[in-house]
């Protein structure tokens, strides 16, 4: 089953029209790190994005039948995944493979399960899939329908879900890391937001299409881009020591090494080519800056809204007006955090051949404070 793609989020976002349902054979794969709250705390914040990150990484590298990729998205705190049948035992697999890696070599405790789409559709959630492209097979994973949430719910909640951490192969963190500097907020606070539906069905749906477009109206997503056009990412020459010890659990003791010195030289590089005009030979520093900043995910559906935007302090308290009328009126349930700066978690699958997606977070883990909102309101109700 191929899934369709969309290349303009605020006109096909949220239009099941650019969507397919998933097929029942398929199964939603999730991940999600058990200790936000005490990693928080401790202020590990982009450790928590990291093993996030790694999920996405690693499901991408399992679900994909090329030429197709697969539909995957970063969560802030956790992964989920489209998971075509023939590639169930290999998601399987990588899942426990990767609770026992951010347990053991990270100390981010990571749940993780897979669950039947036709078991969602017996008890009435809907799941759909799309691809948000953005050509040269760098594409984000984009779902609607309760079912998401639902996936979610049930894995941490029913042990039938989860799968038991185990060792084994990792494959596609070979391109994870983050030694991008949190990006300080360029027009007056990083709102992240987080919606969903109260109506399953064409009701909910309608709902979502007339919260999209009211939130547009207040600020063009495509303007609150909390990256710009790459403008704000200034490279700062070596990373800091902390994420490149995260970046050295991707690999083995006896490649680490090489994996430190290949980090930071190529940051290095970056920044020395930045400095010096923007340009050497191949390397484009502006272009790749623009590319980065457009391939990130700051814009997303998980059932909802998704979303990370750079706004200014008017444009925010509207924004939670019409939230808080939509959920008045019984439309939706929804979550925001307020943050200083945006946090950067990348996936470069071939730096030559243009392959490289960005995920981002609010700072202090915007996304997962939202999500705290979200679900302290439906446990009210």
């Amino acid at each position: 089953m191929r899934l369709p793609t969309i290349d303009d989020f605020a006109r096909q976002g949220n239009d099941p029209n650019h969507y397919r349902s998933l097929d029942g054979d398929w199964w939603l794969a999730v991940a999600d790190v058990v200790a936000s709250t005490k990693l928080a705390g401790q202020g590990r914040d982009r450790d928590v994005n990291f093993v996030a990150g790694a999920a996405v990484a690693v499901l991408s590298s399992v679900t994909s039948l090329p030429p197709d990729p697969s539909a995957c998205q970063f969560g802030g705190d956790g992964a989920i995944a489209a998971v075509p049948p023939a590639c169930r035992a290999q998601a399987e697999a990588a899942l426990a493979a990767l609770a026992h890696w951010a347990q053991d070599e990270v100390d981010v405790p990571l749940r993780v399960g897979m669950v039947p789409v036709s078991a969602l559709r017996e008890a009435g959630f809907e799941v759909m899939a799309a691809l948000h492209d953005f050509g040269n097979g760098n594409v984000f994973g984009l779902f609607l329908g309760s079912g998401i949430s639902a996936a979610d719910a049930w894995v941490k909640a029913d042990a039938r879900w989860h799968i038991a951490p185990q060792p084994g192969a990792l494959p596609g963190l070979e391109g994870l890391s983050c030694r991008w500097r949190p990006v300080p907020a360029h027009r007056g606070v990083v709102l992240c937001v987080i919606a969903d539906a109260l109506s399953d069905g064409l009701a909910g749906q309608s709902a979502l299409t007339r919260l999209q477009a009211e939130m547009e109206a207040i600020v063009p997503t495509e303007q609150a881009a909390p990256l710009g056009q790459g403008e704000r990412l200034v490279p700062r020459g070596l990373p800091s020591w902390h994420s490149l010890l995260m970046e050295l659990h991707t690999e083995r003791p006896g490649r680490r090494l090489l994996r430190f010195l290949h980090a930071v030289i190529g940051s290095a590089i970056l920044a020395v080519v930045h400095r010096c005009g923007g340009r050497l030979g191949s390397l484009d520093v502006n272009k790749y800056r623009h590319a980065l900043a457009e391939r990130s995910d700051y814009r997303k559906q998980a059932g909802g809204p998704r979303l990370v935007l750079d706004v200014t302090l008017d444009e925010a308290d509207r924004l939670e007006a019409l939230l808080a009328r939509f959920e008045a009126a019984d439309d939706i349930l929804f979550g925001t955090a307020r943050s200083g700066e945006t946090t950067m978690t990348c996936l470069v699958g071939d730096f030559a051949a243009d392959r490289h997606v960005h995920f981002v977070d609010g700072g202090g883990l915007g996304f997962w404070r939202a999500s705290v909102v979200l679900k302290g309101k439906r446990a009210a109700r």
